[in-house]
Parts: C-alpha cells; sequence; structure tokens
C-alpha cells in the first residue's frame, strides 16, 4: 500500500537526522530549474500532494509547510487538507520561509537543500536572508531519492530533427552567434543547463516533459568545441549524424566527470539555472547573467514567425470545427469540462502536422472557472447542468509552431454581472493589443493599459498579464513578461507574447480572455522607432458576453475588423458544415 503524505514526511526527517539537518527545503524543480519537469523530479508532489507547477516545501521535525502564489490557492487547500501540511499563501499576510522560521528555528540549527535541485543564485539568495537567524544553509544529497522507491526514471525519449528550414536558422549559425558574445565578454566558455535553450540550440527536440518538447541535458561551448550532456540511446543513426556535425556528446551521468576537463579560462552561465552541483567546477571568477541562447530565441525569426502564423491558424480551424458541433444551449449535464476540451483536441488531432498540446488544458466550468490553473480530473469534472460560464485554455504543439489561447465560453443565458465582466476583461485585452509604445519599452510600464477597465470597477487580477512564448518548445519563456513586476527586458521585434487578463470570483464565475501577440515595427519618428503588436490568434469572441453600451466606438471597430478578418481568414478552411456558425461569431456587433 502507498505511503500517506504524512509517512512521506516522517521518512524524510528519518534521513534528515542522518544527515544532522533540522530542516529541508524542497523547490518542487529539477537539475534544470525547469517550471514543467519529469515526474523523476516531481518531488513536490510525492511529499505533500499538492500538484501545480509552483510552489516549495519546508520540513522540519515538528511541522512541513508549502508556498505557493494566487494561481493555487483554492488547488492547494484542496489539495493539503489532512496531510498535515499548512498551506502558506505567497505574497498575502501570511509568513514567508524567513518569517516563518525566525519563528520556529533556533540559531545553530542546520537547513538542507538538494544541490542538485536548487540554482546557485537561489541558494546564496536563501543564504543571506537567513542569515540573521543564525542557521547554517547545507547544498546536501537528494534526501527524498532515498525515501522514494518507485521513483521515475530519468526520462529518456528519443531525439527528433526540427528541420533548418522549419526553424529558420541552423545550429552552426547559433553557435557561432554565442561564440561571438563569448569574445565580445573575454569569457572562455559558457555552460548551458536550461532544456529549452539547449533544444534550441541544437535544433532538437524530444519528449521528456509532457508537453514540452525538450530533452534533459547540459550544454558545453568553448570557441572550439559544443558538448552535449544527454544519453546517448535516445538517438537514431539520422539524429546522430545530425548532432555530430557540430557537437560533441557524452552521457547525461557523465557532465560531473567530464566538464572539469573542459573549462578553460572564464565561465559564463546563469546561476538563475545552474544547480549547486555545478558551483565548484565553474570558479568564482565568472560573468554570471541570462544565457545569451534566452535573448536569441525570444526573438522569432521570420520563418519562426510565419510558422507561428500557420499554426493559430490551423488551430483556430478547429476551433470552429469542434464548437460549431456544440449546443451551448444545453445546461442539462450533456456537456462537462472534459468533454468541452476533449472536443477541441480531437478536432486539433485531424489536422496536419499537430504534434500534441503545449500544455494540460484548464477547463473549468462554473466556481471551478475561478481557480486561474483548475485542471479537471475525472474526479473533480464538473457538468454543465445549469447556465454558466467556462474557462477553456488550451494550447497546441504543431511542427511549425505553437499556440496558447483562452475563451470564456457561454452556456445557456448570461447574467448582467457575467456580461460586465467579460466586457472589462475585454476591454483590457483590446487596450493592450492595439498599443503603441516606443522602442526600449518594458512590459510592467504596458501592464496597467490591461488592467485600468476592471480597475476602475474595484477589480483586479493577481497573475501575469502576458508571457513569453516559445517555438515548438515551452509555453512559458522568457525573459520578457507583461505584469506589475518590473522585469528590465524591453520588448523587441519578434518577441511572441500572450495578452490575457482575466476576472476570478470565488464560488462564483472566471473570466479569461488570451491571446498570443508578436511585437513589430511600427511608425519611426524624429522621437524614435516606436512597436506595435501584431494578432495571431484568429479565434472569435464570446459575443453573447459583450455588453455593447460599456464599448467605445473605436473597442466595436477593434472587434468588427477583428472578426472581419477571422472571416476572411477562415472561411474556406473549415468544415463545410461549420461555416454558418463561423459566420454568426463574426458578424459585426451591432448585426447581432
Amino acid at each position: 500500500m502507498s505511503q500517506t503524505v504524512r509517512e512521506r514526511i516522517d521518512s524524510l526527517r528519518v534521513q534528515m537526522k542522518a544527515e544532522n539537518l533540522d530542516w529541508f527545503l524542497d523547490t518542487g524543480t529539477d537539475s534544470h530549474m525547469s517550471e514543467y519537469v519529469a515526474s523523476h523530479w516531481r518531488t513536490r508532489a510525492f511529499l505533500t500532494g499538492f500538484t501545480g507547477s509552483a510552489g516549495f516545501v519546508l520540513v522540519g521535525m515538528d511541522g512541513a509547510w508549502l508556498w505557493t502564489d494566487s494561481r493555487y490557492f483554492i488547488q492547494a487547500a484542496a489539495q493539503l487538507e489532512g496531510s498535515g501540511v499548512t498551506l502558506m499563501k505567497l505574497d498575502t499576510d501570511d509568513p514567508d520561509l524567513a518569517g516563518l522560521l525566525a519563528m520556529k528555528a533556533e540559531r545553530g540549527q542546520r537547513l538542507g537543500l538538494c544541490a542538485g535541485t536548487v540554482s546557485i543564485s537561489e541558494f546564496r539568495a536563501r543564504k543571506e536572508a537567513l542569515s540573521g537567524l543564525g542557521l547554517e544553509l547545507v547544498a546536501c544529497d537528494d534526501l527524498v531519492d532515498r525515501i522514494w522507491t518507485d521513483r521515475p526514471p530519468v526520462p529518456c525519449t528519443k531525439i527528433r530533427v526540427m528541420p533548418d528550414e522549419i526553424c529558420g536558422q541552423d545550429s552552426a549559425s547559433k553557435l557561432a552567434e554565442i561564440r561571438q558574445r563569448l569574445s565580445e565578454t573575454k569569457c572562455g566558455y559558457t555552460f548551458i543547463a536550461a532544456v529549452d535553450d539547449i533544444a534550441w540550440i541544437t535544433n532538437l527536440r524530444a519528449d521528456d516533459v509532457p508537453c514540452n518538447p525538450v530533452f534533459v541535458s547540459f550544454l558545453f561551448i568553448d570557441m572550439e568545441r559544443a558538448v552535449l550532456f544527454t544519453q546517448k540511446e535516445r538517438f537514431d543513426s539520422i539524429s546522430l549524424a545530425k548532432l555530430e556535425e557540430n557537437f560533441i556528446l557524452y552521457g547525461y551521468d557523465e557532465v560531473c566527470i567530464v566538464l572539469p576537463s573542459l573549462v578553460r579560462g572564464r565561465a559564463r552561465y546563469n546561476d538563475e539555472k545552474v544547480s549547486m552541483a555545478f558551483c565548484s567546477m565553474l570558479g568564482e571568477d565568472a560573468s554570471v547573467g541570462r544565457d545569451w541562447s534566452t535573448d536569441l530565441k525570444a526573438r522569432k525569426n521570420p520563418v519562426e514567425l510565419e510558422g507561428m502564423r500557420k499554426s493559430h491558424v490551423m488551430d483556430a480551424v478547429a476551433f470552429i470545427n469542434a464548437f460549431s458541433r456544440i449546443d451551448f444551449s444545453a445546461t442539462d449535464s450533456t456537456y462537462s469540462e472534459i468533454s468541452i476540451s476533449d472536443a477541441f483536441e480531437e478536432a486539433r488531432k485531424r489536422l496536419p502536422g499537430y504534434l500534441g498540446p503545449s500544455f494540460s488544458p484548464i477547463s473549468g466550468f462554473g466556481p471551478n472557472g475561478a481557480m486561474c490553473h483548475y485542471s479537471a480530473t475525472a474526479e473533480s469534472n464538473a457538468a454543465i447542468d445549469r447556465p454558466g460560464l467556462l474557462v477553456l485554455d488550451t494550447g497546441s504543439q504543431f511542427d511549425c509552431g505553437m499556440t496558447d489561447i483562452t475563451r470564456t465560453l457561454l452556456f445557456g443565458e448570461a447574467t448582467a454581472e457575467q456580461k460586465k465582466d467579460y466586457t472589462l476583461t475585454l476591454k483590457g485585452h483590446l487596450a493592450l493589443s492595439r498599443a503603441v509604445f516606443i522602442q526600449g519599452t518594458r512590459g510592467y510600464q504596458l501592464d496597467v493599459l490591461a488592467k485600468q477597465f476592471m480597475w476602475s470597477e474595484g477589480m483586479s487580477f493577481y497573475h501575469g498579464t502576458g508571457h513569453g512564448v516559445g517555438f515548438n518548445l515551452n509555453v512559458h519563456e522568457g525573459p520578457m513578461r507583461i505584469s506589475a513586476a518590473p522585469v528590465d527586458v524591453p520588448l523587441e521585434t519578434g518577441m511572441v507574447i500572450s495578452d490575457e487578463p482575466g476576472i476570478y470570483k470565488e464560488g462564483r464565475h472566471g473570466i479569461r480572455i488570451e491571446n498570443l501577440i508578436a511585437v513589430k515595427e511600427d511608425m519611426k519618428t524624429e522621437f524614435g522607432q516606436f512597436l506595435s503588436f501584431e494578432v495571431l490568434t484568429l479565434v472569435p469572441y464570446e459575443r453573447r458576453l459583450i455588453d455593447l453600451a460599456l464599448l467605445t466606438v473605436e473597442e466595436r471597430a477593434q472587434i468588427d475588423a477583428y472578426h472581419d478578418r477571422i472571416w476572411n481568414t477562415l472561411k474556406d478552411l473549415v468544415e463545410p458544415s461549420a461555416r454558418d456558425y463561423l459566420r454568426q461569431c463574426t458578424l459585426p456587433l451591432l448585426e447581432c
């Protein structure tokens, strides 16, 4: 019989005592500091039962605590109930880690973090934050591995090669760009641990992490060599031959053995992505900063952008084909959260080049929609048994690009409150997408555009307004974002980012509207170069939720122009039976 959460934490405490540790902090990530991790590294879920993608766990001899952000407050409270683990809500009045340890810990006690899954920057930041408490921080072995008897293995899925004509740039030229920066900064080498960066540099993909076409690996690059560390058995003869044009291959487990023999000169690495396991190998005299590849891949080249456009056309075709068959007046349990997301997925599967979802679908009806990262399970799957709103957030991986789209769907008739909340959200969504801004603008400078109308009514939301999106890679990609956080990264041409404001009312309903937008050049004047956004997503808004009285003439014209573009793009691509549905969805607002 499997252990309970309480039994697992008790087992961990035995290992802590063996290592003379009073506290243990689990970061919940992998050896590459990934947001989404393979099952081998899902230690946070193993220890606590909480399955969200963000949070960290503190275990002491007399208690255990989980910190997570506002996306997961409701989910975490439900999953932690009865476990003995206390939920701590980030960015609220709840104590942070230092605050809790100040109340609970004693001077001279030892706090352990797994060296392989804590970044160098996080370890040092934690050490500084806790310095006044008299605690000793220890980068220790993986204690969870000792108690996780049926732990899944490190993933090793098959490599596939991305053709250069789809990527728009070959690996050799990407390596040349990185070596140019090595030369400019007088660094001898760079060491990269971020798996999406490595996939981008090598033009290789795999399926080690669900919905993220990456492979666990490390990459060393100097002026003469590029050395990839990943399992050799994942390559066939074709992919191996392609790799060996530019890279030397070693096994994933060989990195700590081989790396010290490679390093010469000053290191360049991202201390937010490289773990403490490599700290002593890379030396003290290092250039520390964001991986150059992160910035390079954020600016999509013309071929990638065209692939993203094509992906969004196909995704829109699937949306119209799927939902033309849905009876949105049905509120008698004909449909459920899962059946609605499955309908979209089945339509996508019929399209050429479809590889799979870019993240697990979020399909939340009624109160479940108020949990912005809710994921329906067989146990929680809510029937659509009354009038209400369903938040559907899904994405596709195509061989030529990727999508991420959220639409709020109405079943039955809308209430005045629902229409008002939807329209306020839509107004902010539209305002951001039509923004014109001078080159050098940061995302946080635009964030208020999406929130201004709901703020005026005393409402807001607490997730980011926009995240970067990868090209057949991770759905969340840096370094740019649009949020209240002062991220010092300017928006640049070619960047693809989401536009997704929302309103969430616990116990009632959720609303989110999301398009992907690409930064493009706009006018150039005596004041400088200006930029604006190209809207990539081509799916109609829910016109039955729009309160026309709340829209300006400009906003109505913007919606009508968008819907007209959708009609003209999709009318000859959707199934004949879906054409009337598409026409009704895209009529001018005043004709509905």
